[in-house]
């Protein structure tokens, strides 16, 4: 059962992996038309109509695509002032429990954004620039991200809770739990050659 969540955790992350070199493409590209949009008026004189408008857009979505790849990574926030000092079976519920709580905060703002492409898809809304972009084109990546973050945080919290009633406590950290110093080390320091001493820090 585990060895089949964990093919599947490989799948997301390629995945998400994707989307964040999609976003990433995106905000460089947008990077470079506002670049250019610059040198142009003050150059020239000229400048080239809605190009923070697209880049604004671009940025929301790309954001939204890199939810995934930041929750599969753990990198997202937490504070562990106390938690490192628990038993790692603790750890293991307290990641759980935080991990479904914010699955419930991200499914509700998933549910109100996916009700705003609704409205904008129906009444043909556009934006009030002089570019006159339909809405549903920028909110539909947006929303893409939101969505794709909501399965991936239901799947991690399903393998997770099937890891620690496996009795895998390691696993379920290695899922789900915050980075160790070491950890983040290896991350930051990937394909650079570096190594770092052992140290347990009671994990």
């Amino acid at each position: 059962m585990l060895q089949v969540f964990a093919s599947i955790h490989v799948a997301l992350e390629r995945l998400a992996r994707v989307a964040v070199w999609f976003g990433g493409t995106a905000l460089l590209l947008s990077s470079v038309m506002v670049t250019l949009d610059v040198l142009a008026r003050d150059i020239f004189g000229v400048t080239m109509s809605g190009s923070d408008e697209i880049s604004g857009y671009v940025f929301a979505a790309s954001t939204t695509l890199a939810y995934s790849y930041c929750i599969i990574h753990r990198a997202n926030i937490r504070i562990d002032a106390f938690y490192n000092f628990l038993p790692l079976t603790a750890r293991c519920i307290l990641d759980i429990v935080g991990l479904a709580l914010l699955l419930l905060f991200m499914g509700m703002l998933t549910y109100h954004s996916v009700k705003v492409l609704q409205t904008s898809w129906e009444q043909n809304s556009l934006s009030v620039t002089t570019l006159s972009i339909p809405l549903w084109i920028p909110q539909t990546f947006w929303v893409a991200g939101l969505i794709m973050f909501i399965v991936t945080a239901a799947f991690l919290l399903l393998y997770a809770i099937v890891a620690l009633f496996s009795g895998d406590t390691r696993r379920v950290k290695s899922i789900i739990g915050t980075m160790s110093v070491e950890e983040e080390i290896s991350e930051e320091t990937r394909g650079m050659d570096i190594k770092t001493q052992p140290h347990d820090g009671g994990n």
